[in-house]
């Protein structure tokens, strides 16, 4: 396959976002956040308009970001596709309310990657603009102002199960990416 320029996600790719959402909800509120089954990539819209504001100072909240849990395999998959000779970066966005999202992202970056994953860190709000050979991004669809020069895998979670991939990318299913290792 070659040495390749892999982009990684980090928010629902290495970091677990939705974990984390769930459990400051229930720090914050003493109550299981109101969420059914998810169909949509934003959790907004998975849930009944009342609760935006109150999501919305979940996620925006200081240590938020900095507190996310790796996302099962996703620390040991970076770690091997760096070995395996690729060219790895984290390809991420901030949110709108980025008081602390940005910080907190190089925050996370350097406790669970370690200090010399710092620099392998790209924040855009437009991924578009990046170069790369593979995206693996839990987003369905990342439109931008630019052609992408990157093929997107898709990262899966159960808000994109029912789009059409012609990569799934899952750290806990070897069989869908460890031929990067090759």
């Amino acid at each position: 396959m070659g040495n390749k320029l892999i982009l990684l996600d980090q928010d629902g790719v290495l970091a677990d976002f939705e974990l984390g959402v769930r459990r400051s909800w229930q720090q914050k509120f003493n109550q299981p956040i109101p969420l059914g089954e998810r169909h949509h990539f934003y959790l907004r819209d998975d849930m009944p308009e009342k609760y935006h504001q109150a999501l919305h100072q979940v996620y925006a909240s200081r240590g938020f970001f900095a507190r996310l849990p790796p996302i099962d395999g996703a620390i040991e998959a970076a770690q091997q596709l760096l070995h395996a000779g690729h060219d790895v970066r984290i390809c991420t966005s901030p949110i709108m309310a980025y008081q602390y999202c940005m910080a907190e992202k190089f925050d996370w970056v350097r406790q669970y990657l370690g200090e010399a994953w710092l620099r392998r860190v790209i924040i855009t709000k437009d991924k578009t603009w990046v170069r790369g050979d593979i995206l693996i991004d839990d987003k369905p669809c990342i439109s931008g102002s630019l052609s992408p020069q990157w093929q997107h895998w898709l990262y899966d979670q159960p808000y994109n199960r029912s789009v059409a991939a012609r990569h799934r990318v899952c750290w806990r299913k070897p069989d869908s990416w460890r031929y990067l290792l090759d």
